[in-house]
Order: structure tokens, then C-alpha cells, then sequence
């Protein structure tokens, strides 16, 4: 154990953000060494719908999204293999005047800060693209540059191509707890200590309770978060498509199966590091589906599955140094949106770690933006005293 319990770097979590970052440390020259508790890509990085989206994002995360979707397109660039990705273009549909119209208010919100990737189109428009869609569509949004890849394979891809750099996986290895030492860190494991000059906080919905044990609690709590795949029908749909007016996820992979996705809430058990599906509101996303592809409705479901993501009061990862100690950093709270930020996200976090300052902004993804609200909320509460 002694060779491989020194590093320059210790990534707790073996996701898409964790091989990521690890990726691009590696690629710096840094000695890393990735924990994963259970296996690479287990949890939210392995069920996610694989959206590699810009649309809709919070204004935030936009110039992330958008610079990780340049990675995307040159993915093989950067691996060696391409994940699975394919450039299919995103459209969130609208099913009624009402929400073509919010449609256009979020277009021109976009306009207003100087994005115009995403565009509206009419109904006609939107059945040209997708003609077996239902016929009550009233238009919708179009990116043309977004897509889906594989989560399970891209994970894995950055993970072989960290490894040929030298970075070390030990799956099966928790980390129950972290401790600043003078200068290094140190990870505690069933499977002995690591220690190290610099840590990274990467590991989902368990990230919460590592920032506790450095003094930086954050308001995460845990969803399980569902897919399911249907056998196979003729090939319908181009697009990777969305819903206005309620959660949806969905795309036809070439071999016929149609993936069902759109944050889908399962089960989540924390402790038992378990995901579980909630048949009934399976039911409620296909109904959906159906609703919009009237052919489907006797399609049969092939399997569902299920594991765990963090999730955020505001709704915005954590992306951040830590404020509370040195050579501490988190990247966390993805919100059920992170694959597709998982590239960019990576590189921002290396050169956070090793320059002192990423080349985008992580500002709105700082770890004390909580306690900030919560003293001025305080503030605002105090009676007011005259005299």
C-alpha cells in the first residue's frame, strides 16, 4: 500500500467531474490518485440521460456548457474515442401558445446577455424536423450543435486515458474521512490513509458531508435519479428532445431503443449508497412520451435503473477552492445536469488547482455563496431598533 498512498493530488469520486479533473491534472504532469467508493461512473455519472446540452441551462453555467461543448466535438481529440457522442441537435418542444411564449421570453433573456445558440422555431419547423411527433406541438427551441454521447462510456474513456498518464483508480474505497495535516491532506480509508499536497471534493451527493468535516457545510441533499430503455422500434426521432411544460429527456439510439430520461426522481439511499425506481413515476414519463409519440403507446419498457446525484438549493453546482482551508477544492452538486459540463468542468478545475485561477469564471459556483445568502437573510430579519 505504501507505493501507491503518496500523491500530489487525491480525487475523492470516480464520476464523469472526478476522471475529468484527474484527466487534466494528469496531463499538467501531477501525480493523482482517484477513491471511488463503489465503481467508476456508479451513481450519477452512469445514469444520467447522456445529454450533452447547452439548452436551457441557468445563465451561470452557460459559457461552461458552452466552452465544454467545444471539448465534446473534439472529444476524440482529447481520448483517443468519441464516448459515443452524436451531434443530433437538441429541441425542447412546446405543447401549447403558453409555452411557445415562454420559449420566446427565454430566448430573448439568452439575447440579452449575448448567448444565440439557442433559437426559436415554429410548429411547422419543428415537425419538419420531427414528423412523427404529435400534431398539438406548437414550436420550440432548436440547438443545432448539442447532442448526446454515452455517460458510461465517456466516463470510462477519461478513465483509461488518466490512467495512461499515470493517474491511480482504487474502486471499492471510501473515504469516511479528511484531515489537514500542516501543509497535505489525508484521506482515511477502510483501505488505509492517503495523503497528499492537494484534495478535490468530487464525489456527488456524499460531497455534503465531506465539506462538513473541512467546516464548509453546504444546503445538499440526495435524489435517486431514474432511466429507462424500451426494446426496439424503426428508427423516428433524430433529435434529442425535451418538454416545456414538463420533465423530459428523450432520444433513438441507432440500434432502435428509445432512452427516457429528463431528471426522473427515484429513490435515494445515502447510507446504503443505493439508487432505487419508483415504477409509478416511470408511468407518469411515459405517459408523457406516449403523448407525444401517439405510435409508442404499446412500446415495451426493456429495464430502468437508478443511482444518486446531489442536488443544491439554488440549483448550481459547487465549483469552487475551499474558504475554509488550503489546497482544498470541490467540484459537486451538479443537480442531475453535469455530464455535459464534465469535460470543461475538468479543465477549469485543474487549472483552478494549479494556476490559482481558472480561464472561465467559477464565481457563481463559490462554496460560501450559502452561508452569504443565509447571514444576509438573517440581516434582513432583525427587527428594526429606532431610538
Amino acid at each position: 500500500m505504501n507505493e501507491i498512498s503518496e500523491a500530489d493530488v487525491i480525487v475523492v469520486g470516480g464520476g464523469l467531474h472526478g476522471t475529468s479533473s484527474a484527466l487534466h491534472l494528469a496531463k499538467r504532469g501531477v501525480k493523482v490518485i482517484v477513491l471511488e467508493a463503489d465503481y467508476v461512473a456508479r451513481h450519477s455519472s452512469g445514469v444520467n440521460a447522456g445529454g450533452v446540452r447547452t439548452l436551457g441551462r441557468p445563465l451561470p453555467e452557460i459559457p461552461l456548457a458552452l466552452m465544454s461543448r467545444e471539448i465534446w466535438h473534439g472529444m476524440t481529440d482529447l481520448l483517443g474515442e468519441d464516448g459515443g457522442f452524436v451531434p443530433s441537435g437538441q429541441l425542447k418542444i412546446a405543447e401549447t401558445e403558453a409555452e411557445l411564449e415562454t420559449c420566446r421570453e427565454r430566448v430573448a433573456l439568452l439575447a440579452s446577455h449575448g448567448f444565440t445558440h439557442e433559437k426559436i422555431i415554429d410548429r411547422e419547423t419543428v415537425l419538419e424536423l420531427e414528423p412523427a411527433l404529435a400534431r398539438h406541438v406548437t414550436g420550440g427551441i432548436w440547438v443545432e450543435r448539442d447532442g448526446y454521447a454515452l455517460p458510461y462510456r465517456t466516463t470510462t474513456a477519461f478513465r483509461l486515458a488518466a490512467q495512461r498518464l499515470g493517474v491511480r483508480f482504487l474502486e471499492g474505497t471510501p473515504v469516511r474521512r479528511i484531515e489537514q495535516r500542516g501543509e497535505r491532506w489525508f484521506a482515511q480509508t477502510p483501505r488505509g490513509t492517503f495523503g497528499a499536497q492537494k484534495m478535490l471534493i468530487a464525489s456527488g451527493a456524499w460531497s455534503g458531508e465531506l465539506s462538513k468535516q473541512a467546516g464548509e457545510p453546504v444546503p445538499v441533499h440526495p435524489e435517486g435519479l431514474m432511466l429507462m430503455v424500451t426494446h426496439r422500434v424503426a428508427p423516428f426521432c433524430r433529435a434529442t428532445l425535451g418538454a416545456t411544460g414538463r420533465p423530459l429527456s428523450f432520444k433513438q439510439f441507432d440500434n432502435g431503443t428509445v432512452v427516457i430520461g429528463g431528471k426522473l426522481i427515484g429513490i435515494a439511499e445515502l447510507a446504503n449508497r443505493h439508487g432505487e425506481v419508483d415504477f409509478m413515476r416511470l408511468v407518469k414519463s411515459a405517459q408523457t412520451v406516449t403523448d407525444l409519440f401517439p405510435h409508442l403507446r404499446h412500446l415495451g419498457v426493456n429495464r430502468a435503473w437508478a443511482g444518486v446525484e446531489a442536488f443544491t438549493e439554488d440549483e448550481l453546482p459547487v465549483i469552487s477552492a475551499s474558504r475554509t482551508a488550503s489546497n482544498l477544492y470541490y467540484s459537486f452538486g451538479y443537480c442531475g445536469s453535469g455530464f455535459q459540463l464534465g469535460p470543461g468542468c475538468g479543465k477549469l478545475v485543474s487549472e483552478l488547482m494549479l494556476d490559482g485561477e481558472p480561464s472561465l469564471s467559477l464565481d457563481a459556483f463559490a462554496i460560501d455563496r450559502f452561508h452569504a445568502r443565509a447571514t444576509s437573510a438573517a440581516a434582513d430579519a432583525l427587527p428594526l431598533v429606532t431610538h
